[in-house]
């Protein structure tokens, strides 16, 4: 178990999200719970995972709210919903091009979360 103590100590610290940078590491006030409640409860919905899962898998990291309707079985105002909340929560970026919107993973907001349970 000292290993394991160690090696985690010589592990880069990646702090949590701007609400809590320390996630559990520390007690938390009911304003930060409640923050870090909101981002967690954007991810909580298994369409939000799955659209979160197939942005990471797209071959250019981005994709278009027509290429994801089928692969979820959702109807597009459905999945623009999802989509929202989770651009919404900081973990997603939008672009316009045209008629659609292109959305992306912010790699580091996820990285946040991780670090809320490290």
């Amino acid at each position: 178990m000292a290993a394991t103590a160690t090696r985690r100590r010589s592990l880069p610290l990646l702090s949590g999200p701007e609400c809590c940078p320390t996630g559990l590491a520390e007690p938390m006030d009911r304003p930060t719970a409640e923050s870090l409640a909101a981002l967690l409860k954007a991810v909580a919905d298994p369409a939000r995972l799955q659209l979160l899962a197939q942005l990471r898998a797209a071959e250019a990291g981005e994709a278009c709210v027509c290429d994801l309707t089928e692969p979820l079985g959702l109807a597009q105002p459905t999945v623009s919903h999802h989509l929202k909340v989770l651009a919404d929560a900081g973990l997603l970026t939008r672009e316009k091009r045209g008629t659609w919107v292109w959305y992306s993973v912010v790699p580091e907001r996820l990285a946040e979360i991780a670090a809320v349970f490290a």
